[in-house]
């Protein structure tokens, strides 16, 4: 079942979503009145998409359904899913434990997985109990977190992965990564009105955007970017600022990793933020700003991540030890 939108249908508002078997449903919410209609289908939606069983394997259809209704995108290719249905998917959501999340964690080990994305796939599982059974969700047991990422490009690094970019577009989303620090995501779905060219700012949070853990700002670019952003404008064939071919693009990690691979600078999309932050702490800017900068949640990340790069970090510190 794909994610629900609102048709007016003589006069009134109705509910319509798309089903493989029958195609374009709609229902009535019987009223001509946007936000009445909103909360009816909200309502609706949430007893449509309810759980058939506790079993896990329907708990999470029904989590993926709410999701996507609040314009949240979770694994739309299922992946995730497909990791975890062989240990969950036949378990009642209360009956899970923390010794089959170890067994989780085992086998994916077996096929070669790393602890980063165990722990990604077991937080997706956590997120579908805790929907369900909110405080009375079972405690999960984790790996523990990954250690903060080393890899970021230095700016001759950087001038040769560019040298070797064949497409247009290819380049924009380098220039913007480096630029905003945004994740990939954000950039991919950056449509041209939130970015102002005059003022030089992109905004990466539109209204309307359900806000997640991922965090996402209003940020200032300048020259180079800027320069970038005027003249991908002047050709725009589409409302989305990276596109290709008259059309968005929904993954840009195939093309890093082949121009990667040319140029021999190791890179994947991810990469290009980290160097934002490691550039701007090389730079001596102030924790507090990077965090900023970067939508991190507190400036603890920021300085778990970033702090080792910044030169005068702590230094005030040490000069208080001398004697």
């Amino acid at each position: 079942m794909s994610e629900y939108r609102l048709v007016q249908h003589r006069g009134n508002w109705s509910l319509a979503y798309d089903e493989e078997e029958r195609g374009r449903v709609r229902v009535a919410l019987g009223t001509p009145d946007r936000g009445l209609a909103e909360a009816r289908a909200r309502d609706l939606w949430k007893a449509r998409t309810a759980p058939v069983s506790d079993k896990v394997k329907d708990l999470w259809t029904s989590y993926i359904a709410d999701r996507e209704a609040m314009g949240v995108t979770v694994d739309a290719a299922g992946s995730t899913w497909k990791a975890l249905e062989t240990t969950f998917g036949h378990k009642l959501g209360r009956a899970v434990n923390r010794e089959d999340c170890r067994e989780h964690y085992e086998r994916r080990k077996r096929e070669k997985r790393s602890d980063s994305t165990i722990r990604t796939e077991l937080e997706y599982l956590r997120a579908c109990l805790r929907l369900k059974y909110g405080k009375e969700s079972p405690v999960l047991w984790m790996p523990p977190p990954s250690a903060p990422r080393d890899r970021y490009l230095t700016k001759t690094e950087l001038k040769k992965l560019l040298s070797h970019v064949e497409t247009p577009h290819v380049r924009l989303f380098i220039e913007l990564a480096i630029a905003t620090g945004a994740r990939m995501s954000a950039i991919l779905e950056l449509t041209w009105e939130y970015v102002d060219l005059e003022r030089g700012t992109v905004n990466l949070n539109p209204s309307g955007r359900h806000v997640t853990n991922k965090r996402r700002t209003i940020v200032p670019v300048r020259d180079r970017a800027l320069a970038a952003l005027v003249e991908a404008k002047k050709g725009a064939l589409t409302d989305n600022v990276i596109e290709y071919d008259g059309g968005d693009v929904k993954s840009i990690r195939k093309a890093i990793r082949s121009a990667a691979i040319r140029a021999k600078v190791p890179c994947s999309p991810h990469v290009f933020r980290h160097t934002a932050g490691v550039w701007m702490a090389e730079a001596d800017v102030p924790m507090q700003k990077i965090s900023q900068f970067l939508a991190h949640s507190t400036t603890a990340v920021t300085e778990r991540h970033y702090a080792r790069y910044s030169p005068s970090f702590m230094v005030d510190a040490a000069k208080a030890l001398n004697w």
